[in-house]
């Protein structure tokens, strides 16, 4: 049973995506490759053959049965039907566990496998029959329930179609995914799901992105807009320029999470695994301790029989893993997407949270509220040369910038030798002149007389502005003040952690303290620092660290530093993000922060589920190997409580998949309120 046990295992695909060019995989024992179904592993017909083997094998016990009863005369054909169904029902067990000895390694198969021989020697065929028949219904169960990364890839590979609509010279053709290269222009119609990550260049649409990010609320996209594959589109048709193909769109990076979390392991898994091959000798020495206690004879044999088919672990061992596969499946319909199972365990003694503010606890989408030049400047001016020295940023600031420009009719000038000074500011040449736009005390250390400027400070604390300065050389020419939007549900969430458990709630930012202090005050922050560049983030965060288990939540581009010094580090929006899902933890592909408290009850619900799971498989196996010492149970009943044991864990773990559903059945009720 141990194969089944192997719940996630690794499957990768190198560069090219399924049926393309260069298509190659590596697979791991016992597992379909979910994308083209080649592979080295047969997992799913070795379970449609072993169902085969149960119902024929089960069909021939059953019959051995109702001829004993009916036809008493017949005890001849009675006795051959036992006989064919108990070897038809033991072949799999015992071919596997002879496999498992070839290849020098001792599992639990070897005590179901010589229980069935036992019974079989016994010539009790009747009895080895039901044995053999109940314990291959467990494996069955077992190896499909083990098997949730397999499925949960093949769910996310049919969201991503095979061909696409290729563009060349305006005429439409119709190529294989894997034909197509970056740049490529594809049409999408309504209806159709993406096929690869790109940038819509004609056409507005509305597009379902839960597949991703969990939300039922379906996206708003215009020519610009990023779009990614497996996602909807609905409404109308758009033109879309390929930059991402195959495993390195944000889908293929999903497979890839969820694989990882699948093939990791819990502390318990790697305990179990670790002393599995002393398990099945201690219970052989404990059958043979019970043959002597007993006196040997049926009685003994039926005794150590009854021993090795109850004490195979196999609700101990699926305890975890059920759980697991459960707690992934639920967090991933949240559009939460963990990469380490070890990380998931983790959420659950988390005692202290650092947000970052910026695209965390706010809306991220900075808008200029104040434009202050000194004297002798127009702020026309003064937003040309910002706009202009910013022009290759990404910053929130300058994309502000970039806006209010655009909507003022202004025509940017060329800037070159371009620096940006990574939580500082940017300098630029233009028209043979450099400008320097960013805090004020990098402006003072690049030698810029600020007095002009130090009076505007005041006036902007006061309306908790974010400011930027900006100089022209070595001469002040004002400074721009920025406002971010709060996040509604920022307050909430600060509220349900402390609800949860959580003892400290602490802020980190680059503003300045006037916004920190505001930000703060708004939502009951515990602790915050201001004007924090990244390595400043780093140093809070390793303080924190010394006194309690501490996660980081940021936006994943310019948070990587703190994320990667948590313990945890949560990534806030990382659809499409690769510095997202490589510097964190977890990555939650929307910004909704309601999935950030609702991730810490998952943990805590699946900690307490794998508990439960484990106290089940306990009292069944050790409960029940004490009963069959001592002679107080028989095989069949042993083989019947085997499989009741895995069922019990089995539904107890799937309660782990309805987590999280009143997020979903909420946005549901607001999507059908905005289309009323």
């Amino acid at each position: 049973m141990a194969e089944a046990i192997a719940a996630a295992t690794e499957c990768r695909q190198v560069k090219d995506h399924a049926h393309g060019k260069g298509h190659k995989h590596k697979h791991a024992p016992g597992i379909t490759c979910p994308t083209c179904g080649d592979a080295d592993g047969h997992h799913h017909d070795r379970s449609m053959g072993r169902l085969s083997f149960a119902a024929i094998g089960g069909f021939f016990v059953i019959n051995s049965y109702l001829l004993a009863w009916f036809f008493p005369a017949l005890q001849f054909s009675s006795s051959l039907s036992a006989v064919c169904g108990a070897f038809i029902l033991a072949y799999p067990i015992i071919m596997t566990a002879a496999k498992d000895l070839m290849r020098g390694k001792v599992y639990m198969n070897e005590l179901v496998a010589l229980a069935i021989l036992a019974a079989l020697a016994g010539k009790d065929f009747q009895t080895a029959g039901i044995i053999a028949f109940f314990l291959l219904i467990t494996i069955i169960i077992e190896s499909r329930t083990a098997s949730g990364a397999q499925r949960s890839i093949e769910e996310l590979v049919k969201l991503t179609p095979n061909t696409a609509a290729k563009l060349v010279n305006g005429v439409e053709t119709e190529v294989q995914v894997s034909e197509l290269a970056i740049n490529d222009v594809v049409r999408v119609r309504p209806g159709d799901n993406f096929p690869i990550d790109g940038i819509i260049v004609k056409g507005e649409s509305t597009v379902n992105q839960a597949s991703i990010t969990g939300e039922s609320l379906p996206v708003e996209k215009e020519v610009g807009s990023e779009v990614f594959a497996g996602t909807q589109n609905l409404t109308g048709s758009v033109e879309v320029r390929v930059n991402k193909l195959g495993e390195d769109t944000t889908l293929g990076k999903v497979k890839d999470m969820i694989l990882q979390a699948e093939s990791s392991r819990t502390p318990i898994v790697r305990i179990i695994d670790r002393y599995a091959g002393f398990y099945t000798p201690t219970v052989m020495m404990l059958a043979a301790l019970t043959w002597w206690i007993s006196g040997g004879g049926a009685e003994g044999m039926q005794r150590v029989i009854t021993l090795m088919v109850i004490a195979c672990p196999c609700a101990i061992v699926l305890a975890t893993p059920t759980a697991v596969v459960a707690a992934v499946a639920a967090a991933a319909r949240l559009g939460i997407f963990i990469k380490n199972v070890g990380h998931l365990e983790l959420a659950s003694k988390i005692r202290t949270f650092v947000f970052d503010k910026t695209g965390t606890l706010t809306d991220g989408v900075l808008s200029v509220a104040r434009l202050s030049p000194v004297e002798g400047v127009e702020p026309a001016e003064l937003l040309l040369v910002a706009s202009s020295a910013e022009a290759h940023s990404n910053h929130p600031t300058a994309k502000a910038l970039q806006k209010l420009a655009k909507e003022a009719g202004l025509k940017l000038k060329e800037a070159v030798d371009f620096q940006e000074v990574h939580g500082k500011g940017v300098q630029a040449r233009i028209d043979g002149t450099v400008y320097s736009l960013g805090r004020l005390n990098w402006l003072e250390a690049l030698g810029v007389d600020a007095s002009g400027i130090h009076t505007g400070k005041k006036e902007s604390e006061a309306f908790g502005m974010s400011v930027i300065y900006v100089a022209e050389g070595k001469k002040p020419m004002g400074w721009i003040g920025f406002k971010d939007k709060l996040r509604p549900e920022s307050q909430q969430i600060i509220k349900d952690l402390k609800t949860v458990g959580v003892e400290r709630c602490a802020m980190v930012t680059g503003d300045r303290e006037s916004v920190a202090e505001t930000i703060a005050s708004q939502i009951s922050i515990d602790d915050y620092r201001s004007e924090c560049l990244p390595e400043t983030k780093v140093a809070y965060v390793e303080k924190v660290k010394e006194h309690s288990l501490v996660a980081v939540v940021g936006d994943g581009v310019n948070d990587a530093p703190a994320l990667a010094s948590g313990d945890l580090g949560i990534a806030m929006g990382a659809i499409g993000s690769d510095i997202a899902v490589n510097s964190a933890s977890i990555a939650l592909m929307t910004n909704d922060l309601r999935r950030i408290p609702m991730l810490v009850v998952l943990s805590r619900k699946s900690r307490t589920i794998i508990n439960q799971n484990l106290l089940i498989g306990m009292v069944f196996v050790f409960g029940g190997m004490i009963l069959s010492v001592f002679g107080w149970m028989r095989p069949i009943t042993a083989a019947i409580l085997h499989s009741l044991s895995t069922l019990l864990i089995i539904f107890n773990s799937a309660r782990l998949v309805r987590t999280g559903e009143e997020l979903t059945m909420e946005d549901n009720r607001k999507a059908q309120s905005e289309l009323e």
